[in-house]
């Protein structure tokens, strides 16, 4: 519990639906001014988020099917943190198996709340860099990823004009023109 006026006491839990990534929670919640409700949000572990740079500075992205929207969608590659790992490694895992591509070096470059009203995830993004072709993708049974090479100024074009629709990947595109360029 928290000092802060503006906190919720949360009065009890639990989940409502589980699903493969993600799980529904609903929760008895009593707000500030007493008045005690239900509050459902989406559950889902932590996800590591890649910009991965080949050694010519070109950006390895990937082409996904995404059903929710009903189209490919280009993106970074991404995942969620599985049991005892660490964020870098987990980066490195994603990159490895949904593009083919081990990175030389993973630093951290950001971590954000993108959805905290609805949602308790956390994106961890990373920038991969020296990413080499080094063995085949190894794909979830529920992913369909297409690997391409394109060049970063691109995609921050793509982030400007609000043609690159998929929010991780601009968030991370944005995100590191603005500390590193």
């Amino acid at each position: 519990m928290t000092d802060d006026d503006l906190a919720w006491e949360t009065l009890s839990g639990e989940t409502d639906y589980v699903c493969p990534g993600f799980d529904i929670r609903r929760e008895q919640v009593r707000l500030p001014d007493g008045t005690e409700t239900d509050f459902h949000y989406l559950s889902e572990e932590d996800t590591v988020v890649v910009l991965p740079f080949t050694p010519d500075g070109s950006v390895v992205v990937i082409e996904e099917w995404r059903q929710a929207v009903r189209r490919v969608n280009r993106g970074l590659p991404a995942g969620g943190v599985e049991d005892a790992e660490d964020r870098e490694a987990a980066a490195r895992r994603e990159l490895a198996e949904e593009t083919g591509y081990e990175a030389g070096e993973v630093g951290h470059l950001a971590t954000v709340e993108p959805a905290n009203g609805v949602a308790d995830i956390a994106f961890h993004y990373f920038v991969a860099r020296d990413c080499e072709p080094t063995a085949e993708q190894d794909l979830d049974f529920n992913e369909s990823i297409r690997v391409d090479i394109t060049d970063f100024e691109d995609l921050l074009a793509a982030a400007r004009e609000g043609t690159l629709r998929d929010g991780r990947t601009a968030l991370a595109v944005l995100q590191y023109a603005l500390r590193e360029q």
